[in-house]
């Protein structure tokens, strides 16, 4: 799996919360300045040839599905950012998000609680 650009990623987002859709669907639900269809198609065709994106025809048109889950991807994204950013180290990353959000005790144990009920 490789790293998507901005743009690529927005994209993304937006097959993942339709699981289908054409491309005139998704531009109303890309953030501003709206980008045009020529640019978003091209854009989907890359996300196709990097396996992200498949397509069935319906009619002359394409309908897009993503290949790839957002959480196939958010799992590859952390991965990197904790190796780039961390030094492959998830308390690091942890210890770093706690302080600069200024987390309270609280809310650390709050995050305790969930790792360890995932954990069961």
């Amino acid at each position: 799996m490789i790293k998507l650009a901005k743009r690529e990623e927005q994209i993304m987002q937006v097959f993942w919360d339709l699981n289908k859709a054409f491309i005139r669907d998704i531009i109303p639900l890309l953030p501003d300045p709206k980008p045009h269809y020529n640019s978003v198609a091209t854009i989907v065709k890359i996300l196709e040839e990097k396996g992200f994106l498949n397509h069935e025809t319906a009619g002359n048109m394409h309908c897009f599905f993503p290949v790839i889950s957002r959480e196939e991807y958010q799992q590859f994204a952390l991965k990197d950012i904790v190796s780039q950013y961390f030094d492959n180290s998830y308390p690091r990353m942890l210890a770093f998000f706690a302080k600069e959000q200024k987390l309270t005790v609280n809310e650390l144990d709050e995050i305790v609680n969930i790792i360890k009920k995932d954990k069961k």
